[in-house]
């Protein structure tokens, strides 16, 4: 069944974060639905008729626009207090509670309603997971495509996220050639920086008083999703494959991706999985002999949430004693019943983030998924059926009196900015969105048209400024060649982390010392 697919097509700026309008008003009566124009309403009726039958078939919530205008909020009476409201609340110290909010109750009692110390840190892991979106060079006319735009040491401070008290020690590459259609992107050029590789996502590091307020060493990993055609989920049903020594099977794309490598690659000579567990096991035992408590949290959208299961799975495995999360948004299955068992064995606790109308955290599996289960007594336990994992967190996109609610929106419904705007207004299932929400609200636009057109927030307005063209001083307009200090450079990159390493050994050689 061919679907719209969904591509990232925005790009970062310097202050991504700041600087747009936001707003804060509660929805109204009269906004229950989106409002949409009577010319748009009038010719859409065939579209949303084909959309509600497909939302039948594949059980999702989706929103029938209204037949007529509904009476329209003035979104012009803001006050220049409100526009200036900063959008993050003051940092609480976490010291005390961090293993609750890190999962070790499986998140019980804070959920629902949600508890506003476990918000900030949901909506702090669900940037990270955004990063690897807005570093990514998805321009297929680049020398550069696939690669991140920028080195790992100001990734952060490019992106604004240097609020969040972590550096970046490593980024991670995974195989761009696997055997499933327009999974990963790849330059149309001849000459480029990697015939075989993207850049998968990051390794990053609590600073020490990000340390001191969340009461342990926090290392997590980031993992780039990806939004594509329906048709390969549809694969995915048909391809379950052993991982462990167990019954445990998890689809094969997604553990193609974690493992696959090649000699004759610069980037994957190692697998991503190799990588990762590289990083994160120096991470831990350096942090481990400084006598600090350590903590592993792992985030993902998407394709991202699906590859942060297995590299929790495979860190369980092999770091006794660590506590290990998985933070994921619109992460799609991943594996069977023994899989999902033996990762709750081995202690592994998992939030899934998902939104209601959202398509690909049904799949793969639409029918034959975790439900099958209460026929167990009659079948037995089936080791082909797909079962999500951990704790769920519910939302929808008709809470929010910002976002469109009609239609059938399968890149706004999947968004992960769409996510975070849910997730920073999400007080309970039986409250209306929050009133003091912080978070800008106009970054939901940053790659789809989720807003409501009362807000005057362009869609898809994150890119670079005339996509990337410069005028050069012949005032013709061309491709401008990167900072040499943000050229993939695996030598440059394997230098810089064996120097990070030897400063943190003479620090830590230095604190002995008193």
């Amino acid at each position: 069944m061919a679907l719209s697919s969904m591509m990232y097509t925005h790009l970062p700026v310097t202050q991504a974060a700041s600087g747009a309008t936001r707003f804060s008003l509660i929805r109204s009566s009269h906004h229950q639905e989106a409002v949409l124009d009577h010319q748009q309403t009038k010719t859409s009726n065939k579209a949303n008729r084909l959309a509600e039958s497909l939302a039948h078939l594949l059980h999702l919530h989706i929103d029938t626009p209204p037949r007529t205008n509904t009476h329209s909020t003035n979104w012009n009476l803001f006050t220049e207090e409100k526009i200036s409201t900063p959008t993050t609340s003051p940092k609480e110290s976490i010291s005390e509670k961090w293993r609750e909010i890190h999962g070790s109750n499986d998140w019980e009692g804070l959920l629902d309603p949600l508890y506003p110390w476990l918000r900030r840190e949901i909506v702090k892991y669900g940037e990270f997971a955004q990063a690897t979106y807005d570093a990514f060079d998805f321009d297929s006319f680049s020398e550069y495509c696939g690669s991140c735009r920028y080195n790992h040491k100001k990734l952060f401070d490019v992106l604004g996220l240097s609020k969040n008290g972590y550096t970046v020690s490593k980024y991670i590459y995974a195989m761009s050639h696997i055997d499933m259609p327009r999974w990963l992107e790849r330059s149309q050029l001849v000459e480029t920086w990697s015939k075989h590789s993207n850049w998968m996502g990051f390794v990053a590091v609590s600073d020490d008083l990000e340390t001191r307020r969340i009461g342990r060493r926090d290392i997590v990993v980031a993992w780039r999703g990806t939004v594509a055609p329906s048709e390969w989920y549809e694969d995915f049903q048909r391809k379950l494959e052993p991982i462990g020594h167990g019954e445990a099977k998890v689809e094969h794309g997604f553990h193609g991706i974690y493992t696959a490598k090649c000699e004759t690659t610069r980037y994957n000579k190692s697998s991503a999985s190799e990588q990762v567990m590289k990083e994160v096991t120096r991470l831990v035992e350096f942090y481990r002999a400084q006598g600090e408590e350590v903590s592993l949290t792992i985030t993902g959208h998407s394709l991202g949430g699906a590859l942060a299961l297995l590299n929790a799975y495979e860190a369980a495995e092999t770091i006794p004693g660590l506590p290990i999360s998985v933070i994921s948004f619109g992460a799609p299955r991943v594996g069977n019943i023994a899989f999902k068992d033996e990762l709750n064995q081995m202690g592994v606790k998992t939030l899934r983030v998902v939104v209601k109308q959202d398509m690909v955290p049904k799949m793969p599996g639409i029918v034959l998924n975790e439900g099958l289960q209460k026929f167990d007594d009659i079948t037995g336990t089936l080791d082909w059926v797909y079962t999500h994992v951990g704790a769920e967190m519910k939302l929808d996109v008709g809470s929010s009196p910002y976002l469109k609610h009609g239609g059938f929106n399968l890149p706004g419904f999947h968004s992960l900015e769409t996510y975070l705007h849910l997730v920073d207004g999400f007080l309970s299932t039986e409250t209306t969105f929050r009133s003091n929400a912080r978070r800008d609200v106009a970054l939901v636009n940053k790659g789809c048209d989720m807003l409501v057109d009362d807000l005057r927030i362009p869609q898809c307005w994150y890119q670079l400024p005339h996509k990337g063209l410069v005028c050069n001083a012949h005032g013709r307009w061309v491709k401008p060649k990167r900072d040499p200090e943000d050229i993939p450079s695996p030598t440059r990159e394997a230098q810089a982390q064996a120097h990070a390493l030897q400063v943190e050994m003479m620090e830590s050689d230095f604190a002995l010392c008193f």
